[in-house]
Order: structure tokens, then C-alpha cells, then sequence
């Protein structure tokens, strides 16, 4: 299919391209039309299609028990016509670039996607609240995991005298991570945030760190609820209470998500050693391949650390963070032994019940 095609897509503004389209081929060979879910709620979800916005059923996509095969904003989707309630029904989604989960809130080991097919995540770091380094490096793992490009994106400059040294602190904490300061509210530094920003983005971070007040700035239109702040501490509402995908000007997509007050870990093993690149690099140097940086001899990680190459903090955010994800990985696993042991007692109870009906027949 030529670029031509796609191009002309209304879809095009929401990251329609060749390859999904070629990816789509069978659904439409079978009637169904491409969607983009741009919000979920209660077994509905909004979505963009080449016919306009519609609002859609999950239909069969979202009736599984696996939360995190259920459609989410940033899906592609391909939807019937007329549903049993009479809405467009979602048939399929198409496979997923790339996907942002989280530990589900429930603690029940299993997973929940904050947004699908993100080219960049944005972690929003007010400059207005005293720096939480241990809650980026979470995000950076989290962001890093997802196969998505992270940047963080410092907010609220124009609250501080001077960003610069926040900028350098935060640097630190993120190797390989463009660290942008901006003011929303004056337009300083949007533009240079814009620049480090593609495709389609998402805007994660906790309530109060200028989420929707920098969307808006990229949007260049006050389509996101905004909220105060309280002094006292920098935390504010849940003004964005829904995630939400809407068109940036010049190309790309924002998606605004509700302000997460915690961020579990979710089989995030590869999202950490990219955001602790540095303690990765330097436990090559090690004398044991299993060195867990704690007193062996010969620990390249805790040398760095006696010099002060490594700060003593990063080191121990590294150790929990691991720790966490190890915990999150061990429960994820006893509840699949949980229910492969469940399928092999309904199996086995549902032979018996033949073998018993089978003996009634002789």
C-alpha cells in the first residue's frame, strides 16, 4: 500500500501508517474498519475512526480475564458495525508497538497498561516540589521497559530561581535521558521540549507535576482540565481523571493520564538496567559474575561508591527497585502455577465425570 494512501487517511494524525495498515489487511477483508481508542470507561471506549470519533463497545476484547490484553488508550482497534447494543463493537486489537504496564492496583500479580503504541513517554518532574529522584528513576524504568524513548520534562520553571542545578541533579539519575526545564504558564522552554518529543506521546507523572497545564501548551489550546496545587506540598487533584489521546499541531499525538499516586513494577527486569545504565556498566567490572553489590570483594559497584563516582543513593534505589520487581515476578509466577494447577483439576474432574457417564451407558 502506497505511503499515498495512508497520507490521506483522516487516521494519519493519530500515527496511522503502511504498516498498520498492510497489518490490516484481513480485518478488512472481513468488514471490520480501523479504529484508534483515544479513552475507555465502564466497557465503552471512545474511538477515532476514518469516519470521525465513535463511541464503541469493547465488545469481545475486553471480556477476557487478562486486564492487560483489554483495549486501553493508544490501541489500534478494529471495530464491527452495529453491535448487539447497537454501537460499533471492538472485534480485535492489532498487535501492540509498544505498551506501558504497571502492577495493577488490586495487587492481584497481574498487570495494567497505562497507554499502548507510545513512541515517547514524558515523566513531568515539578520544579515546584522538592525533587523525588527515587520516584523518576521508578518511572525511567517503567518508561524504558515499555520499548518507548524516555525524556523527563522539568515543569514549573519559572518557580525557581534557577533550574540549571535541578537539571544537572536529575541528569544524573537518568543516563541516556534528555532533561528538559520548561514553564508552561510563561512559554519558556515549551518549544524545547517540543523538540525532544515524537510520535506519540504520553504525559505520566503525579497529580500536581503540570501534566495537563504542559498539554495544553503543546496542544496550543486549553483542551485539558487543569487544577491548583496546594504550597504546603505541591500535590494537587486528579484533574485528568480518564487517559486521553488528542492530535498535536505540526504531527504527533498526546495522551494525558490521571496523576499516579504510586507505580508498581511489572516485569520490568529490562526497563531497569536501562535506567541504572551506569550501575550495569560498572558491575561489569566485578569480580564475581553474581555479585550482588552488597560486601563482596572486588565489587566495582560499591568501590565507586567509596569514591564517589556512584552515589550511595542510587545504589540503594537500584537494590529496591530489583528487590520489588523480583517480589512482582515471584507472585506473577505462583499465579500461573495457581491456574495451570486449576485447569489441570477442571480437566480431570471433567474426565472422571465422563468416565462415570460413560459406565452409567454400559
Amino acid at each position: 500500500m502506497s505511503s499515498s494512501f495512508t497520507g490521506s487517511s483522516p487516521l494519519a494524525a493519530y500515527g496511522w501508517d503502511d504498516a498498520l495498515e498492510h497489518e490490516f489487511t484481513s480485518h478488512r477483508a472481513a468488514g471490520l474498519i480501523p479504529a484508534r481508542v483515544a479513552a475507555v470507561d465502564r466497557g465503552l471506549c471512545d474511538v477515532v475512526t476514518e469516519n470521525g470519533p465513535a463511541r464503541a463497545s469493547t465488545g469481545s476484547a475486553g471480556s477476557g480475564s487478562d486486564p492487560v490484553a483489554a483495549p486501553c488508550t493508544g490501541d489500534w482497534a478494529a471495530l464491527r458495525a452495529g453491535g448487539p447494543d447497537g454501537r460499533p463493537a471492538v472485534a480485535a486489537l492489532l498487535p501492540r508497538r509498544t505498551a506501558i504496564v504497571r502492577s495493577s492496583s488490586s495487587r492481584d500479580s497481574r498487570g495494567q497498561v497505562l497507554a499502548a503504541n507510545v513512541d515517547t513517554v514524558a515523566v513531568a518532574v515539578s520544579l515546584a516540589a522538592p525533587l523525588d529522584l527515587g520516584r523518576i528513576e521508578r518511572l525511567l524504568a517503567l518508561a524504558w521497559e515499555s520499548g518507548a524513548r524516555p525524556v523527563v520534562v522539568l515543569t514549573k520553571a519559572d518557580r525557581v530561581p534557577g533550574a540549571a542545578g535541578a537539571r544537572a541533579e536529575v541528569a544524573a539519575a537518568a543516563p541516556g535521558v534528555d532533561v528538559v526545564a520548561c514553564s508552561a504558564a510563561t512559554g519558556e522552554g515549551v518549544e524545547a521540549v517540543r523538540a525532544v518529543l515524537s510520535g506519540t506521546v504520553v504525559l505520566v507523572g503525579p497529580s500536581g507535576a503540570g501534566k495537563s497545564t504542559l498539554g495544553n501548551a503543546l496542544l496550543g489550546a486549553e483542551a485539558l482540565a487543569t487544577g491548583a496545587v496546594r504550597d504546603a506540598d505541591g500535590k494537587g487533584r486528579h484533574t485528568t481523571v480518564r487517559r486521553q489521546l488528542l492530535p498535536l499541531p505540526g504531527g504527533g499525538v498526546l495522551i494525558d493520564t490521571p496523576g499516579l499516586r504510586g507505580v508498581g513494577l511489572f516485569e520490568a527486569s529490562q526497563g531497569l538496567e536501562r535506567a541504572f545504565a551506569d550501575v550495569e556498566e560498572l558491575a561489569t567490572g566485578c569480580r564475581f559474575g553474581d555479585c550482588a553489590h552488597l560486601s563482596e570483594p572486588g565489587c566495582a559497584v560499591l568501590e565507586a561508591v567509596e569514591d564517589g563516582t556512584l552515589p550511595r543513593r542510587r545504589l540503594d534505589s537500584y537494590r529496591k527497585l530489583l528487590r520489588e520487581n523480583a517480589w512482582a515476578a515471584s507472585r506473577t509466577d505462583r499465579r500461573l502455577r495457581a491456574e495451570r494447577e486449576d485447569r489441570t483439576k477442571a480437566i480431570s474432574r471433567w474426565q472422571r465425570q465422563l468416565y462415570r457417564e460413560r459406565g452409567r451407558d454400559r
